[in-house]
């Protein structure tokens, strides 16, 4: 009778995995449900506009918690704040009543804030709110649904390459490989991705080119930082990346809801994610002709740069360690 034995060391490493699923769970469960307990408008930057006397009663009786309020002198000048991304939307007090203008494109949860506050000073001035979209979604997609569900497909086109490349392509041979065909497979991924939004479910407006290089830098960011984990870390690297992404990116993006709609700290943390910052590159390319791209297209190249530094880490760390194959001497 064979005696079998525990090797050494595997009750604490069964403790270490205990640990970590739990952590993990835990993690999960706060990114997924504290977000949302606390959701709202925070912070949200509201232009308004009318007499000295009213503009003034908006700004003191506003819940600064909830409003950003900045003063225009102007409709107008609301308007184009508004379009160049300024403001999330704005309040014209007038003669004629309350103009509210909104840019539900921008940030759709915002918007029906917004209009409801709306309703609140124009009741209290016995006039009529009347709403402007300025940037409104797409006809054919009201409510913007294409455009949330793309994060995803996003998401996973990050997950996918990094796993189904390491299997082709294993071991230190095969890692510039899996960084080339990571890369390819964005460009080509995130093409058709937007192809698919802007002609088939026509989610998006906007130039084509311009919202399939952010939808591209996008997936090589998630691709490439994946890629660069597993092959440093191994797969608890790609645990970890692909935690970072599904559970805490995900939920953090704020792309259905607009960012102002989460917790001021959750949504600057989601932002600086790839999934968050990806959302919000598509978001500023199709509806807004590019106005506030530049940040998030920073956060994704910084994204991208970190994935190949831990994959150049990795292949150095390989050539290295790799043990010359010298011939047999002949006899």
């Amino acid at each position: 009778m064979s005696n079998r034995s525990t090797p050494p060391g595997t009750g604490r490493k069964l403790a270490l995995v205990v640990l970590g699923l739990a952590a993990l769970i835990t993690t999960m469960l706060c990114a997924f449900a504290l977000p949302s307990l606390h959701s709202g408008p925070h912070h949200v930057p509201l232009g308004v506009t009318g007499p000295r006397q009213t503009v003034e009663g908006l700004r003191d009786g506003a819940d600064a918690d909830a409003w950003d309020v900045r003063v225009y002198a102007t409709p107008a000048a609301v308007r184009s704040a508004v379009e160049d991304r300024a403001i999330a939307g704005g309040l014209a007090v007038t003669d004629h009543g309350v103009d509210v203008y909104t840019a539900t494109a921008g940030g759709p949860s915002a918007t029906v804030a917004l209009t409801a506050l709306g309703d609140g000073v124009a009741a209290q001035h016995g006039a009529k709110a009347t709403v402007h979209d300025l940037v409104p979604f797409t006809e054919d997609d009201p409510r913007g649904t294409g455009l949330t569900s793309a994060l995803l497909p996003m998401i996973f086109g990050g997950i996918f390459p990094a796993l189904i490349l390491g299997s082709v392509f294993p071991g230190h041979r095969g890692l510039r490989t899996r960084l080339a065909g990571a890369l390819l497979f964005s460009a080509v991924a995130g093409a058709a991705v937007t192809a698919v939004l802007q002609f088939a479910t026509h989610s998006i407006d906007g130039g084509y080119a311009q919202s399939a290089l952010g939808v591209i830098l996008g997936m090589a960011a998630m691709s490439t930082t994946l890629l660069g984990l597993h092959a440093f870390l191994g797969m608890a690297g790609f645990a970890l990346g692909g935690a970072l992404m599904m559970l805490l990116g995900n939920p953090l993006s704020g792309l259905a809801t607009g960012p102002h709609w989460l917790p001021t700290g959750w949504a600057a943390l989601g932002q600086l994610l790839p999934p968050g910052a990806s959302g919000s590159l598509l978001r500023a390319n199709a509806f807004f002709d590019g106005t506030g791209a530049g940040l998030p297209a920073l956060v994704l190249g910084a994204w991208v740069a970190v994935g190949i530094a831990f994959a150049l880490l990795a292949d150095r760390r390989g050539a290295r360690t790799a043990v010359p194959r010298h011939p047999a001497p002949a006899v």
